[in-house]
C-alpha cells in the first residue's frame, strides 16, 4: 500500500487532498517533526533532504510535494493523456510551486505579486469552474490549495478578485477536501 510521510500543518496535506479524490488507498504516516523523526536516518532514506511530504509506493520513493501530484496523476488517474495535455498539468503544478506560493507566501512580495498572479486566475475563473475548464483536474490541486491556504494561514483580503473567492469556496466544498485540508483549518 502507498505511504504518504507528513508533519502537521505540512504540504503534505496537498498530497492527501489528491489521494483521496483519486480515492487510492494509502496509509498516512505522521511524523513528528518537532522530535526531528524527519532528520533520523530511516526517513532520510525516503528524502535525503528530510522535508516532507514523501511516498512510498512499493519499492518507488518519491518526494517533492509537485512531483508527487504529478506521478499520482499519471499513474492513477483514469484518463490518458497526450504529451501536451501532460504539459499543462506539469505547467499548473509548477506554477502553484515555483510562481504562485512564493508569490503570496513571500510577504516582501506580495504585495507586487498578488494582482499580478490572482487577476489571470479570476478572469479563468470566471468563464470556467476549473483551471482547465469543467473537470476538476490534479492543476487544482495545486493551485486549489495553494489558494485555500490564504484564508486559512494569511486572511488576506481577496475581494478583489471575487471569481478566487468562489473557486476557493467551491473547493473547500468538496469531501475529499473536507477530509484534507479542510480538516486542518
Amino acid at each position: 500500500m502507498l505511504k504518504l510521510y507528513g508533519g502537521a500543518r505540512s504540504r503534505a496535506s496537498i498530497v492527501h487532498w489528491y489521494l483521496e479524490e483519486l480515492k487510492v488507498p494509502y496509509e498516512f504516516v505522521k511524523l513528528d517533526m518537532q522530535a526531528g523523526v524527519h532528520l533520523k536516518p530511516e526517513y532520510l532514506a525516503i528524502n535525503p533532504v528530510g522535508k516532507v511530504p514523501a511516498i512510498v509506493d512499493g519499492d518507488f520513493k518519491l518526494w517533492e510535494s509537485g512531483a508527487i501530484l504529478l506521478y499520482l496523476a499519471d499513474k492513477y488517474s483514469k484518463t490518458s493523456l497526450s504529451p501536451e495535455e501532460r504539459a499543462v498539468f506539469y505547467q499548473w503544478v509548477l506554477f502553484a510551486n515555483a510562481t504562485l506560493g512564493p508569490g503570496i507566501f513571500v510577504e516582501a512580495s506580495r504585495e507586487r505579486e498578488m494582482p499580478r498572479l490572482l487577476t489571470p486566475l479570476n478572469e479563468i475563473f470566471s468563464k470556467q469552474p476549473f483551471l482547465l475548464g469543467d473537470e476538476f483536474t490534479v492543476a487544482d490541486v495545486a493551485v486549489g490549495s495553494i489558494l485555500s491556504y490564504i484564508p486559512i494561514m494569511l486572511k488576506l483580503d481577496l475581494s478583489s478578485y471575487p471569481e478566487v473567492l468562489n473557486y476557493i469556496k467551491h473547493l473547500s466544498e468538496r469531501p475529499a477536501f473536507q477530509k484534507s485540508i479542510g480538516g486542518k483549518a
